[in-house]
């Protein structure tokens, strides 16, 4: 499902083109700037307008999500608008009333492939800092537990349609982002370790069950780049990945990246406390997060090895690999997250 090398400056400079020739879609001015913001899993435009309006457009990468995915994205995202459950961005419909667009090659790149295209308000506000994400943490927790809640009350529309992130979507031979065994710089030992680790992972996973008191609609990328924080507020952005899969994933998606960090106990800690202001979260939960986490993590081993054209990927490497194995076997010994519950079910990590 996805292109290794598919973002070169080409390809970038060429999408930039388009995205110039389609601002009438959405009904802007000819002068509005145009600056490429950043490159993931898509390719994200900052719009100004002279105005002084602000909007992001994300061109979406080839084959990950069709239009029927990405306007159900939005139809949730709308509907936690609608009913105050989080602040999150509205999407700039076209002028023909569609928010999902298809950009077409610009002249010149004939046969490059059609690219859908969303456009949406700029929130204001800052990633938070890794230094102080602890007390966003438990403001995190809470907006999570209130998206929980509603995706267990809402009724999902006609033609709802998103992935559904369970383990074998996620680590099985044909998982979304393509093997963990192409991790960069994954040594047999390593593997090794892994695999026992999944072994592991899917019997717990078994055991925890997936009925829809655990398991429903979430967020699946809560990652502190997917935060914006300003003043008191804090929004959430960029439910690209949103699906289903087991509510407590959602914390683990917000650790991607840092989770061998020796301040992610007091996230989780922090996290928890949040959650449980709006909702329940018992100590045997608590008690399968690292399960979580893990899974998360070798997932991620895979989208580095199959974006390696994405300029973060590359930055991460095979020390990510490497850290990726110690905290496998950290799962295996025991040894990872592994909070003592106290009577009040309180994690002391």
């Amino acid at each position: 499902m996805t292109v290794a090398g598919e973002y070169t400056p080409e390809v970038l400079a060429e999408l930039g083109t388009r995205v110039t020739g389609s601002l009438a879609r959405w009904g802007l001015p000819p002068s509005t700037s145009i600056r490429l913001l950043n490159v993931s899993e898509n390719a994200t435009f900052a719009l100004s307008e002279p105005s002084g309006r602000e909007w992001v457009l994300r061109v979406h990468r080839v084959g990950y999500s069709s239009a029927q995915e990405i306007r159900s994205e939005l139809e949730w995202m709308q509907a936690l608008r609608r009913d105050s459950v989080t602040d999150t961005a509205a999407p700039l419909c076209g002028i023909d009333g569609d928010p999902v667009q298809v950009l077409r090659p610009s002249s010149g790149a004939a046969g490059a492939p059609e690219r859908f295209a969303v456009a949406f308000e700029r929130l204001p506000g800052r990633e938070p800092d890794s230094r102080d994400a602890v007390h966003w943490f438990e403001r995190l927790g809470e907006s999570t537990a209130r998206m929980h809640g509603h995706a267990k009350r809402w009724p999902l529309p006609a033609g709802f349609c998103r992935k559904r992130w369970d383990f074998d979507a996620m680590v099985g031979p044909q998982g979304f982002w393509g093997s963990w065994r192409a991790a960069i710089g994954l040594e047999p030992s390593g593997a090794a370790i892994v695999e026992r680790a999944l072994d592991l992972i899917r019997a717990r996973l078994e055991s925890y069950g997936a009925g829809a008191d655990v398991f429903g609609l979430v967020h699946a990328d809560l990652r502190l780049a997917n935060l914006l924080v300003d003043g008191t507020h804090l929004r959430i952005i960029d439910f690209d990945d949103c699906g289903f899969s087991w509510f407590l994933y959602d914390f683990a998606t917000a650790v991607s990246f840092i989770e061998h960090e020796p301040y992610v106990p007091q996230l989780l800690r922090a996290w928890v406390a949040g959650y449980r202001r709006e909702s329940p979260l018992g100590a045997d939960a608590i008690a399968e997060i690292p399960t979580f986490v893990v899974l998360r993590r070798v997932l991620l081993t895979a989208w580095l090895a199959s974006h390696a054209e994405v300029p973060f990927a590359r930055e991460m490497g095979a020390g990510y690999t490497r850290d990726t194995v110690a905290l496998a076997q950290a799962l295996l010994d025991g040894r990872f997250l592994r909070p003592e519950i106290d009577e009040e079910g309180v994690p002391h990590v």
